[in-house]
């Protein structure tokens, strides 16, 4: 039998998951791949919805935070290790990927040529390694229970 320690934890885990996955893996690059998406339109629209995500997993990421302390969930063991990584990702998309990427597409908006960047490879980098140790967290909150 497999029981789950911390059910709502895990439920806010795999919500996060999901909507990284949805958004950074599916919308951000099948958005400009719509008839009649220009480039303008399909930044104007990543900047919105890019935006909105981050936002969410602020709310995630509180949320799963907020239930390890009340749930006296043991802070330190090795599974929070991999909660504290996704968390320390969003941060630094808070407050330096997005903002950037943000900057250079205002740049692109008004028809200024914006420098060459790797922005976009950190970010993806930066969703594939949270995606993975978010999944990896919510699936060491599954015990396995011998009967």
């Amino acid at each position: 039998m497999i029981t789950v320690k911390y059910p709502l934890i895990v439920i806010l885990v795999f919500l996060w998951v999901g909507f990284v996955c949805a958004i950074s893996f599916m919308e951000a690059w099948l958005k400009f791949k719509a008839p009649g998406v220009t480039v303008p339109v399909g930044l104007g629209i990543g900047k919105l919805v890019f935006g909105a995500l981050n936002k969410a997993e602020w709310v995630f990421a509180i949320a799963i935070g907020l239930h390890l302390i009340v749930d006296g969930a043991a802070v330190g063991s090795r599974s929070h290790l991999l909660f504290v990584l996704p968390f320390i990702i969003l941060l630094l998309q808070t407050i330096w990927l997005l903002p950037a990427l943000d900057a250079r597409a205002n740049l692109l908006l008004q028809d200024i040529p914006a420098p060459s960047s790797n922005l976009h490879f950190y970010f993806v980098a930066a969703e594939v390694i949270k995606v993975i140790s978010l999944s990896a967290f919510g699936i060491s909150l599954f015990k396995q229970i011998h009967s």
